[in-house]
């Protein structure tokens, strides 16, 4: 198969869509998030918890819900996207950006939009948020569907930084410790932390873009160049990669373990779980671990790498919000 006969996520998903509302809500500590609704005003609420942290929202995402029958309400996490202050800021702090924070601000969000319940859909850290949303606002939750599942335990985050992961993208690998001083041994995401708050651009921005492109680079089971083109500009990368590494550095602010360990608290919600049997960034182990915390989820494993563009991964996340939207 030549590269312009690889299959598209274009083939399953709903057509491109606008939002109909958009805005900034102020959700304390000097944060301002941006949120959008697109689809059916009176539709069923839903809404999406994009990955990273530090990704922001793209408009492919709006296109995972049939808009006839779905209000789907987008927003950029603290720090990112169109949310403001943004990390790639001189000044930047994000000491008031952590998983708590972001549960609040989903709760904020869903006051603010007058919204009792909703479908909550995420993934790789999406799934981590929407995971940790939902064990604390079980009662808030209609339905999870969740793809690429990511929990920061710490074998996780070792496994993709610390040298895991090298042994299927080598090049990659070399790319991702170029930044780093030569035979570094120690901790990886520790010592990116030094670097990506270096106030010298010459180190945090070398930095940032290396932390990036080493995600897109293994995101998808089919190399995408586009997709590493996009995550090397500037300003998203070092966004994208402090806010990731400032969250892996404090482990979530999760007890080791606690997402799955907390699963029974979903005992009673509706999930489907969507995972890559190939996925390199979110290893299928991870996935299985929350299938057997929380067997009451359909579980489906599709031959495919991470990335929820990925046309196998796109087709159960669309046949899973279809499912639901009665």
């Amino acid at each position: 198969m030549t590269r312009t006969e690889v299959p598209s996520a274009d083939d399953v998903l709903y057509p491109p869509i606008e939002p109909y509302a958009h805005g900034l809500l102020e959700v304390g500590d000097g944060q301002q998030v941006y949120w959008e609704e697109c689809g059916n005003p009176d539709g069923k609420p839903a809404v999406f918890v994009h990955g990273g942290p530090g990704g922001g929202c793209v408009p492919n995402y709006r296109r995972y819900f049939d808009p006839a029958r779905y209000r789907v309400v987008l927003f950029d996490q603290r720090g990112c996207g169109r949310s403001r202050p943004h990390a790639s800021e001189p000044d930047a702090d994000l000491s008031a950006n952590t998983t708590w924070h972001l549960v609040d601000d989903i709760e904020r969000i869903r006051l603010d939009r007058g919204i009792d319940r909703w479908l909550v859909f995420g993934g790789s850290w999406g799934s981590s948020l929407g995971l940790a949303y939902a064990e604390a606002h079980p009662e808030r939750v209609t339905e999870l569907v969740l793809r690429g599942i990511f929990t920061l335990r710490r074998s996780e985050l070792d496994w993709y930084y610390n040298g895991g992961a090298a042994n299927l993208a080598p090049e990659w690998w070399r790319s991702f410790e170029k930044p780093l001083p030569a035979d570094f041994t120690g901790d990886r995401i520790a010592k990116y932390h030094e670097l990506l708050f270096d106030p010298d651009p010459a180190v945090h921005l070398p930095a940032g873009v290396a932390w990036t492109t080493w995600e897109a680079a293994t995101s998808t089971l089919v190399f995408s160049p586009e997709l590493v083109e996009e995550f090397s500009e500037a300003s998203f990368a070092l966004a994208f990669a402090r806010i990731e590494n400032h969250y892996f550095v404090n482990g979530g602010w999760f007890a080791e373990g606690q997402l799955l360990a907390e699963a029974g608290r979903l005992r009673d919600i509706p999930g489907v779980i969507v995972q890559g049997r190939y996925d390199l960034p979110c290893p299928v182990t991870t996935a299985d671990a929350l299938h057997r915390a929380w067997p009451e989820a359909d579980y489906r494993v599709v031959l495919a790498g991470h990335s929820a563009s990925e046309p196998a991964i796109a087709a159960e996340l669309v046949a899973a919000t279809d499912r639901f939207a009665s």
